[in-house]
């Protein structure tokens, strides 16, 4: 490896990993909203979510997922990455409790949550504070 090349991989890297996390904060703001009625409202039902708060629960969570995704897009700081992981532990330690079979998901609904949490934690070691 040439000499110098280290420090513009790990940024290049680390870029790609935070580009990575704001697509899919976003992305997944979008999808909640235009699944209201699919998808995201089949599993609150399943959880036993009663109706009423069901369109409530799901634009609240996409609201939260775009902040969080317009926060790591404008911000490289440790306080967006902390606040996107304490986040993703809450909604992770909800969804075990209301709806545990979503860790045996074959597309990995809880479970892709370990690598956004070891993603999110090399971002906030490498930001400023």
């Amino acid at each position: 490896m040439a000499i110098g090349l280290t420090p513009f991989r790990h940024r290049r890297s680390r870029g790609l990993a935070r580009a990575s996390l704001i697509a899919l904060w976003l992305l997944t703001a979008v999808v909640s909203l235009l699944e209201l009625n699919g998808e995201s409202r089949s599993l609150l039902l399943r959880a036993g979510t009663p109706d009423a708060w069901i369109v409530p629960v799901i634009v609240a969570g996409a609201a939260l997922d775009l902040v969080l995704g317009l926060a790591m897009w404008r911000w490289h700081r440790r306080w967006v990455y902390l606040s996107a992981g304490l986040a993703m532990l809450g909604m992770t330690a909800v969804g075990t409790v209301m709806l545990p079979d979503l860790w045996m998901d074959p597309l990995g609904r809880l479970r892709k949550n370990l690598p956004i949490a070891a993603l999110l934690w090399l971002l906030h070691e490498d930001a400023p504070a």
